[in-house]
């Protein structure tokens, strides 16, 4: 099911959290955020750019690298390794 929803956005902060071996708990102490906010950005949710960043420090990622965690909606379309929503 493809959600068209504008507060939505795919990304890889599960798969590269669960690749590291941590819980949501363990990121959002890391990363200094709440656990509900790791659950929403988890599901899709938007979020401030500044919450992206530390995301990507605490997943011992690089803010250049936002683009691979947080990819612009039309790259899914062309990226056969990011799994299809339909």
């Amino acid at each position: 099911m493809e959600s068209n929803n504008p507060r939505t956005q795919k990304n890889r902060v599960r798969e590269l959290r669960e690749n590291r071996l941590m819980t949501q708990a363990q990121l959002a102490r890391k990363a200094k955020v709440a656990l509900r906010t790791i659950h929403s950005v988890e599901k899709g949710m938007n979020c401030r750019m500044d919450t992206k960043r530390k995301i990507l420090l605490a997943l011992g990622m690089r803010f250049e690298d936002k683009d691979y965690v947080f990819p612009p909606r039309e790259l899914f379309s062309n990226d056969p390794g990011f799994p299809s929503q339909h």
